[in-house]
């Protein structure tokens, strides 16, 4: 399988860290999706509360996990990678275990495209589906977008800098309470992402109410993957505030995003949802959404 695998540490080195970014382009390439997610992704560089585990072959990294601990009500999450060349040899299914002893009671580990292989090590290792997420996309240019008309009560604008960061943590915070993953962001969560070359605060809206304007409503977060060919938008957060909900507000801002995505060119659109949320679900399939690919969740048995 390998013959060096490191401890469990907080942080890479610089070294590391690169070489793990160069397997998961190479792991993204051949399955033609990413094998962790964003914040997998800048945990790297960024200390945190993940925590790295390394598999070694020859002094070259060949697999790598990443665990997120328990918090609250909330499950350790693990995502792991095998770089492509390094592939069946027991990598994974030694970096899974891992990462569910690692985990402790409850761990789940995230399958992104849920490929057959990571289906036979849930197998193998008798695990259950805990989450799914859908990947939902609809074309910009063939299909009409509905008119994008904003009631009086409402101003919908954009960012309009860090000035906006305490409102738009309140609300991430209260729309997210229930999701291990984007509920828990801080300030440097946000200062990460508008350092990122893709940030366009003209992608960042914000629904206030005309008599309020200082309090935020909801917001809606897009993003441009520039990487891919052709380049793909993103309908990256939307997050309504619990006490506007019931008032058309996540529509409303969706639409504002999607025509502002069409606007730069962009010919596809795609989103995140978790399958379970009927709401959310309704909504962006009435937008003309359709699923594209599925991520599971895999937790051992209780």
């Amino acid at each position: 399988m390998t013959d060096a695998a490191s401890q469990w540490t907080d942080q890479l080195d610089a070294d590391a860290a690169a070489a793990v970014r160069d397997l998961l382009e190479r792991a993204t390439a051949a399955d033609g999706v990413a094998p962790v997610s964003e914040q997998a992704v800048l945990s790297l560089t960024e200390p945190g509360s993940a925590r790295h585990l390394l598999a070694e072959h020859d002094g070259v990294i060949t697999g790598y996990a990443n665990l997120v601990a328990a918090h609250g009500d909330h499950p350790a999450m693990a995502e792991i990678a095998v770089d492509p060349p390094a592939r069946g040899h027991g990598i994974g299914m030694w970096l899974v275990s891992a990462a569910v002893s690692a985990g402790g009671p409850g761990a789940r580990v995230w399958a992104h495209g849920n490929r057959p292989a990571a289906k036979a090590v849930a197998a193998r290792l008798g695990l259950r589906t805990a989450r799914e997420l859908w990947q939902m996309r609809r074309p910009l240019a063939m299909l009409e977008l509905p008119e994008l008309a904003v009631p009086e009560a409402i101003v919908l604008r954009t960012y309009a800098g860090p000035s906006d960061d305490a409102e738009l943590l309140r609300v991430n915070g209260a729309a997210f309470a229930w999701h291990p993953e984007q509920g828990g962001w801080t300030e440097r969560d946000i200062e990460v992402r508008r350092d990122e070359s893709w940030f366009d605060p003209k992608g960042l809206f914000l629904a206030v109410a005309a008599n309020a304007p200082e309090r935020v409503l909801g917001f809606h977060w897009t993003k441009v993957h520039h990487e891919e060919n052709p380049p793909l938008g993103e309908v990256y957060v939307v997050a309504i505030d619990p006490a506007a909900q019931g008032r058309g507000l996540g529509r409303l801002l969706t639409l504002a995003g999607l025509h502002y995505l069409r606007e730069r060119g962009l010919g596809t659109v795609l989103l995140y949802t978790e399958a379970d949320n009927s709401a959310a679900v309704r909504t962006y399939t009435r937008l003309g959404f359709e699923p594209a690919h599925i991520d599971i969740a895999y937790a051992a048995p209780a």
